[in-house]
């Protein structure tokens, strides 16, 4: 719907794009594309990676499916542009061992941030999710997605504008399951006062930076009324008492599922356990263009890992040269501005978004016919123009 667009109208829009940068909980987190919000605080030194030679050492963990070939196009990207930043690869899989993921934890904690592809979850095993493993390690407990409409990619709903701030580390995703008895299997569901009021007050942080009118919680409190119902009260109690300027709103999961395909343009940001946060991302992600296009990223106290926000492996696209790097790519100007890196973030991103709004070169996941190589190609002949 862009293509042919004057290059005035683009600009404008790509400069309502830029990045939002905030302070919360000791943590920097930001909106990757936000029309009239356009606030920055800086970080304390104590939660950025140390910069070494004048470059910062981030951790890289390409992760499975096709994880190494849109990592591969963040690489060439940086080289190009000669960006002030150091990768520490960690080649780790959703199936490796425990040892295994101590390195990466050891990684990033050693390095503070990192850019990571998505490790693979075999079902029918007990296996545990070693992307859960390694938020809950570092305390990496709340994942903020990003869903907006894309010039240049149509879709059949418009004004898409919505965050969905998820909480990372309990809910159904903690993990504690056992058979009582042959046939029957208890699976915990663990909701907390306190890290409810943490995710709560990070979304309501998030809102009030960046001009967001309204936080909605997203809860099944009418058949779960202790586990959440708590998280349903402790969220409404943060934004009443605490952030008198944001509408507080709430909206039972399965109904929020029907709003979001039907008139998503009434969410602004919505706080979501960790199950419910994984359904409306994933709904998101088809509205706007497919999971692609949805950056994301993880914030705990001292740690931030930026990666698509979808969380999609695309073990059936591996190594076929398909791949659509763009959430990849914009996760990674996420970090850079993460970073303090505006400049280059701005550059790429911009980059990105005028490949994308010329469509002419195009992933198949959007309509085109192009490889993942030629899509990243563009972008940085784009960005030696």
């Amino acid at each position: 719907m862009f293509s042919s667009a004057s290059t005035a109208t683009r600009s404008r829009f790509l400069e309502a794009m830029k990045s939002v940068g905030c302070l919360v909980l000791s943590c920097r987190f930001l909106a990757l594309y936000a029309p009239s919000r356009t606030f920055a605080t800086s970080v304390g030194e104590n939660f950025l990676p140390k910069k070494y030679g004048g470059k910062y050492t981030v951790t890289l963990i390409p992760g499975d499916g096709i994880g190494k070939e849109i990592t591969d196009s963040v690489k060439s990207i940086f080289k190009q542009e000669n960006v002030p930043v150091e990768w520490e690869t960690i080649e780790l899989s959703g199936q490796d061992s425990d040892a295994k993921i101590d390195e990466a934890v050891l990684s990033l904690k050693r390095n503070k941030v990192g850019l990571k592809g998505i490790l693979y979850t075999p079902t029918g095993t007990v296996t545990r999710s070693l992307n859960v493993a390694l938020r809950k390690e570092l305390d990496i407990y709340a994942s903020l997605v990003l869903i907006k409409n894309i010039p240049g990619v149509d879709t059949k709903l418009k004004d898409i504008d919505m965050v969905l701030v998820r909480e990372n580390t309990e809910g159904e995703y903690s993990g504690l399951e056992h058979a009582s008895t042959p046939g029957v299997v208890e699976s915990l569901k663990i909701i907390t006062k306190f890290k409810t009021e943490r995710i709560a007050r990070f979304a309501f942080d998030f809102a009030k930076k960046n001009d967001r009118k309204t936080v909605t919680a997203i809860h099944k409190a009418n058949i779960m009324k202790l586990a959440d119902g708590l998280f349903r009260q402790t969220v409404k109690e943060v934004g009443t008492t605490e952030y008198p300027g944001i509408d507080v709103k709430d909206m039972i999961v399965d109904n929020a599922s029907m709003q979001a395909v039907s008139w998503p343009q009434q969410f602004d940001v919505l706080v979501t356990p960790n199950l419910y946060g994984s359904i409306l991302s994933n709904i998101g992600s088809a509205l706007i263009g497919g999971p692609g296009l949805v950056p994301g990223a993880n914030f705990g106290r001292e740690h931030a890992v930026f990666e698509p926000g979808c969380r999609h492996v695309g073990l059936d696209i591996k190594d076929k040269n398909v791949a659509n790097p763009t959430a990849m790519i914009l996760s990674s100007t996420m970090m850079l501005r993460h970073l303090g890196l505006d400049a280059f973030a701005d550059k790429i991103s911009k980059a990105t978004y005028d490949v994308i709004a010329e469509g002419s070169i195009r992933t198949p996941d959007i309509g085109g016919k192009n490889t993942t190589t030629e899509f990243t190609e563009a972008i940085l002949k784009k960005l030696q123009a």
